[in-house]
């Protein structure tokens, strides 16, 4: 595992917002791909970019409320299914073909404890959309990635990946029952180890590539296959479906949520640096199992750190392969 995986003191911490990560930030001439941009995490990542003056690339499979919200910045808008693969080829040959560089790509959106699909290759639909969609995306951007001459790739990791490393043996769920969650810890640690292999080979090419886990954000999409009564005994909403708000326990609004990601995107602190998982705007430190982590979500939220199975280079080569294996893309 990187030896770079500990706490460099950002002096930011949980309570931060992307204003406060930004604060100094010219981001003029700069070009953010961002996913999942429709809504949530995505959504204030792109218009925190966007205020900071980068052109920012909105690609979700609906962008009407983002080109609404973020009618005051540069933006332009793509459709994409990250489910479907001809679909991500197809923006993503668009973007290439225009000759621009992509100083910036935040992999945002994602789906949590869906039923069991699959997409149109045979993947588990949340390893599909959750990573191999954005291991496809990344690969077809990769020219204007190189051309940036020092782009940042921000995979949407999260404290979930917790739920379960990745199972080589089985990912698609073909040999065993499946789990909602833990189809979706295994996606979020395959976004943790991306990371870390992109890294290592795009480092060479002035690509840096890092993890973020926001923290828990009832505010977005991810609640979709969440009830009530389930968010509540979690501990992260009352009873009548309010939004309990507590950054200790990494219960955030949405502009703290993001701030981690878009550090991550932005930060002077980590140049030189990549390959990491990341909270609460700054590097993680590395932990092992905890009893919670079997235990009721209720006792998750006061869980940080990052389990060594996530950042792990061993696993981040095998990943890789299997990436490409069920994607049928080469990259690097």
């Amino acid at each position: 595992m990187t030896t770079a995986q500990r706490p460099i003191g950002s002096g930011f911490d949980a309570t931060s917002t992307t204003k406060d990560v930004l604060a100094s930030a010219d981001l003029t001439g700069k070009v953010a791909i961002v996913t999942g941009a429709n809504s949530g995490l995505g959504l204030q990542t792109a218009l925190a970019l966007g205020s900071a003056g980068a052109h920012v690339v909105v690609l979700d499979r609906d962008t009407a409320n983002a080109r609404t919200v973020l009618a005051g910045v540069s933006a332009e808008y793509a459709t994409m299914d990250l489910s479907d693969p001809s679909s991500i080829d197809t923006v993503a040959e668009e973007f290439v073909a225009s000759g621009r560089a992509a100083h910036i790509l935040v992999e945002s959106a994602g789906i949590m404890a869906a039923p069991l699909g699959r997409d149109s290759r045979g993947n588990e639909l949340q390893l599909s959309i959750n990573y191999l969609g954005h291991f496809q995306l990344a690969a077809r951007l990769w020219p204007a990635l190189r051309a940036a001459e020092g782009a940042r790739v921000v995979s949407l990791t999260s404290l979930g990946h917790r739920h379960s490393p990745v199972r080589f043996d089985d990912p698609n769920f073909e040999h065993r029952e499946y789990d909602p969650w833990s189809g979706y810890g295994q996606s979020k640690t395959a976004m943790s180890l991306f990371a870390v292999e992109l890294d290592r080979r795009g480092q060479a090419y002035g690509v840096r590539a890092f993890a973020a886990h926001p923290g828990s954000i009832v505010a977005t999409g991810l609640k979709q296959y969440l009830t009530t009564e389930q968010l509540a005994a979690a501990g992260m909403v009352n009873p009548d479906g309010s939004p309990i708000l507590d950054p200790t326990k990494q219960l955030k609004t949405p502009e703290q949520g993001a701030a981690t990601p878009v550090w991550c995107a932005t930060s002077p602190q980590l140049a030189g640096l990549g390959g990491v998982y990341c909270e609460n705007c700054d590097i993680a430190e590395i932990v092992q199992p905890a009893a919670a982590d079997t235990a009721d979500l209720g006792d998750f939220n006061d869980l940080d750190g990052v389990l060594p199975y996530a950042v792990d280079a061993h696993e981040a080569e095998r990943l890789w392969e299997l990436s490409e294996k069920l994607t049928g893309v080469r990259f690097l």
